[in-house]
């Protein structure tokens, strides 16, 4: 590791200048992927209910088609997120593999996202999450060029800002039912690190391997708000990150993020 290889004190200077603040203990960052309907209709009320915030990546997908709204939100209802002061954010256009793309195409997909955000009034996405959880060079080269400031990928494992590239950012997946896993992903918001969640579809009909159950998912927040996390989207980590200095200096590890 890059900090290994400085003195003690340039080492706490560097971590100094990467970190804006203090991070907090029990600092949980909920995001959703691929537009799901259930995150309009079912998601988005219990967040309110509960005063926690959100990321959002909307994407078009082409199988199952996109044009089919019992599985995916209408545009009306992503505007509708973002009103209700959630973070709309970009998953591609249409869910492309990142690894798959030529430099030119994943800019064409960002480019028809960010026009459909511009279309509905919806502010220009900052944050984006990799379709699949795969990653490339060309893509944490491009992001920041575009004014990305975060890009979240898989992993299961915390995220720790004085270490993990900007656009790089590991997260643990709530799929399936196994609630013990889940409780102890959240508990890892400790020490510096900071657990981003990630939610498909509560239920995903579109996706069925991806689903969580809504009776599962209310009872994570329910322990969340029990147990005093502070839960937020994935654009407000740049209180606590000065995101050009950790560009400058952190190098991207691109291992252990599927």
């Amino acid at each position: 590791m890059w900090l290994s290889l400085l003195g003690p004190g340039a080492a706490g200077r560097a971590v100094g200048q990467v970190i804006r603040r203090a991070i907090p203990d029990k600092l949980v960052v909920l995001t959703f992927d691929d537009a799901a309907v259930s995150h309009a209709t079912y998601v988005a009320p219990l967040l309110k209910k509960y005063g926690f915030g959100g990321t959002f990546f909307v994407c078009e997908f082409r199988e199952p088609p996109f044009a089919d709204k019992t599985k995916y939100m209408t545009w009306a209802q992503i505007q509708g997120l973002q009103r209700q002061g959630f973070e709309v954010a970009s998953h591609t256009l249409t869910h492309q593999h990142v690894n798959k793309l030529s430099r030119p195409q994943l800019g064409a997909e960002l480019d028809s996202i960010e026009a459909r955000c511009r279309a509905w009034g919806i502010p220009r996405p900052t944050t984006f999450a990799y379709p699949g959880y795969d990653t490339a060079p060309m893509a944490t080269a491009l992001l920041p060029e575009r004014g990305y400031l975060f890009a979240r990928a898989g992993g299961g494992r915390a995220y720790d800002p004085a270490t993990d590239h900007p656009m790089l950012l590991p997260s643990f997946s709530i799929a399936g039912t196994d609630t013990a896993k889940v409780l102890s992903a959240i508990r890892q918001a400790h020490g510096g690190h900071v657990v981003i969640l990630t939610v498909h579809g509560v239920p995903d009909v579109a996706h069925d391997w991806v689903t969580t159950p809504p009776e599962l998912f209310e009872q994570y927040l329910g322990y969340l708000r029990t147990h005093r996390y502070r839960v937020i989207a994935l654009r407000d980590l740049a209180r606590y990150v000065n995101v050009p200095e950790a560009l400058r200096t952190l190098p991207p590890h691109y291992e252990n993020l599927k």
